[in-house]
């Protein structure tokens, strides 16, 4: 048992309030922590997404993003309240939660989570909850109704992202099967990813995709966003233990080292390949950098993290370059070949790096030794396959319900005019 308290920290944090009404002793300084993590978690989405994403698209289409951004935050705030947490983190089967924490019943002051306040907890993955179905907007941007998109959101997030998240970090079947997911490589990387994808393929390219130049608009804007990103990520990764200890401070690191390894990688390959590097090129591969090292922050060394940053530039790089050009689907700001492919590609990673019998690649005994690593990467694959199909098929299901009720796509002369103006009637510029 002590072992798994270390693997699974979602998992056994939540254990005494949700599962045993046990409360621990409040421990003030990992509360203060997880206080700051919520805080750093919550601007990665705003403004960080929204001005990343934001500065990518075309200038008549900048406010429609940040829009979206922004009105997915209230949006899944308010739904994580009244029944998302609840789904996540309660009691229930191994496939989904049950009701007993729904509008934050039973959540008072008082209440613990492990030693932390359980409030400061739901407030803390509240913030996960925000970013998942976010990230997804950039696969449609440009194209996609407002209504349409505010609903696809709301919905998703009640029935893909709670179930998996509770399959992963609440005591669910992949848990009790030892699947290891620090900080959300499968419950929000793939599952974003893999509704990237299908999204795409379901609305069909931008008008001129492949015919016209549609060049970022603002790469200041895109690249600011960039940064509040990667330091928003240390609270991402490091908060995910869910204590100020040196499992944090080690999280941390390795978000660091494979981040600026997966932006030198993608910077390096596209140098070689096109001649010059770019700036769109080297945050794109931070993020790539980012979202691969995600699942197994908490599980790695400093040295896999390298490898793993290493590994997620390299193949996100390509994986985006074959998808737009070979494969011409048009995911408009590339979500699932970074963040799709760069959380398979980590979680697959954990199982290996997570060993404690690689030498200066090693983990920190979390994992299982290398006589067991062909099982725990079975393990890792099943969690992986599992949720792409769940994802896939539900997010289908969905695009296809909404779009025979509210239609999803904008019509071609609103796409032609721009968002901004046909959904807003507003401006991103008016100089």
């Amino acid at each position: 048992m002590k072992a798994k308290q270390i693997v699974f920290p979602f998992f056994f944090m939540t254990s005494s309030a949700a599962f045993g009404n046990e409360s621990a002793g409040l421990d003030s300084g990992n509360a203060a922590w997880i206080l700051i993590s919520s805080a750093l978690v919550l601007m990665m989405t705003l403004p960080g997404l929204a001005l990343f994403y934001g500065g990518l698209v075309r200038v008549k289409n900048v406010l429609s993003v940040l829009m979206q951004c922004f009105v997915i935050t209230c949006a899944v705030s308010i739904l994580w309240m009244v029944c998302g947490y609840s789904l996540a983190f309660d009691s229930g089967t191994g496939w989904i939660g049950g009701l007993n924490k729904a509008l934050f019943a039973n959540i008072t002051r008082e209440s613990m989570t492990g030693n932390l306040p359980e409030i400061l907890f739901a407030l803390f993955q509240l913030t996960f909850a925000v970013i998942t179905p976010a990230l997804i907007v950039g696969s449609f941007a440009e194209r996609m109704k407002f209504s349409s998109m505010l609903l696809f959101s709301v919905v998703w997030s009640l029935i893909v992202y709670s179930p998996v998240a509770h399959w992963v970090w609440g005591g669910g079947w992949l848990a009790q099967r030892g699947f290891l997911d620090f900080a959300g490589g499968t419950v929000v990387h793939i599952t974003a990813g893999i509704a990237s994808l299908v999204a795409a393929l379901y609305m069909g390219p931008r008008n001129g995709f492949m015919k016209v130049q549609m060049p970022p608009h603002n790469m200041t804007m895109t690249v600011t966003g960039a940064g509040l990103l990667w330091v928003g990520w240390y609270g991402f990764n490091g908060g995910s233990a869910l204590a100020a200890n040196g499992n944090a401070a080690m999280a941390i690191v390795t978000t660091h080292l494979s981040a600026s390894m997966g932006a030198l990688t993608w910077m390096t390959l596209e140098w070689v390949r096109f001649g010059k590097p770019s700036a769109l090129g080297i945050v794109t591969g931070m993020v790539a950098g980012l979202g691969t090292i995600t699942p197994a922050s908490g599980f790695v060394g400093p040295a896999g993290a390298l490898v793993i940053g290493l590994l997620g530039g390299l193949t996100c790089f390509f994986a985006t370059l074959y998808i737009k050009r070979h494969l011409k689907i048009d995911d408009s700001l590339d979500v699932f070949p970074v963040h799709g492919i760069g959380g398979i590609l980590g979680t697959l990673l954990t199982g290996v790096f997570s060993s404690p019998d690689l030498g200066v690649l090693s983990g920190y005994g979390f994992g299982s030794g290398i006589e067991n690593m062909v099982g725990q990467l079975r393990v890792q694959l099943l969690g992986v396959i599992v949720t792409i199909l769940f994802t896939a098929v539900l997010s289908y299901m969905l695009f296809f319900v909404i779009e025979k009720f509210l239609g999803l796509r904008v019509d071609e002369d609103s796409e032609s005019q721009g968002l901004d103006l046909s959904l807003h009637e507003e401006r991103g510029y008016d100089l």
